[in-house]
């Protein structure tokens, strides 16, 4: 689809809007609020996106890998974000990071998460993180982005086609997050069983052997 965003029919986000910093600031200001339990609902957020699209297609399967330093990194093989070209021809991505999702964030009646909290969207994880980097494969191409507390701090970068398809997050929390605690991966596996398309592999540092969720349809 080409032409002006401003003109590209909104379901998840406004397209028409790259950064709103006014949402981004809310939810820094406000951690407890829109990460409550911390660690935990933060990767749930970014999870429910991959049991959004193995739902639409029938079943999926995403890894969530706990890092190290405190970054956490979500993958799943789905179609990968949406990208379109702008009426001059160049890559406008749904502003999924940086942008409330509509469904959701302000929505009394929001769905709630494996955890029993509200899903408010992945800003609310991309303004509560130091770094996040969004690498996206479609069947059109592949890039990155970095964004900081929320923000870009880059453009989008192209990557070479590995001929795969699917969404990779990796985010590093906020400190006063990380010193909150971490989260175990077979709680992570027990809560993610929640959605019935997706199946969820959780590694953890210092693992052996993953722990693995329900499989879709099981």
């Amino acid at each position: 689809m080409d032409g002006s965003a401003a003109s590209w029919r909104n379901t998840t986000h406004d397209w028409a809007r790259t950064v709103d910093t006014d949402h981004l600031t809310l939810i820094r200001n406000d951690p407890a609020t829109f990460a409550p339990g911390g660690l935990r609902h933060l990767v749930l957020e970014v999870v429910a996106y991959a049991a959004d699209e193995a739902e639409y297609t029938g079943g999926g399967h995403c890894t969530v890998t706990l890092h190290a330093d405190g970054s956490v990194s979500v993958t799943d093989g789905g179609r990968g974000t949406d990208t379109r070209l702008d009426a001059d021809g160049r890559p406008v991505k749904k502003p999924v990071m940086a942008t409330k999702d509509l469904r959701f964030f302000d929505h009394p009646d929001a769905q709630l998460l494996p955890d029993g909290r509200a899903r408010r969207g992945m800003s609310v994880v991309a303004a509560l993180s130091e770094r996040l980097v969004h690498t996206n494969r479609r069947a059109g191409g592949a890039w990155v982005q970095r964004y900081e507390y929320g923000v870009p701090a880059t453009d989008l970068t192209p990557i070479a086609d590995d001929g795969t398809t699917g969404t990779s997050v990796r985010f590093l929390p906020l400190a006063a997050l990380r010193r909150a605690g971490r989260v175990a991966p077979a709680e992570l596996a027990r809560l993610a069983a929640s959605w019935p398309y997706l199946s969820v592999e959780v590694h953890g540092t210092g693992r052996r052997a993953p722990v693995t969720g329900r499989r879709p349809g099981r």
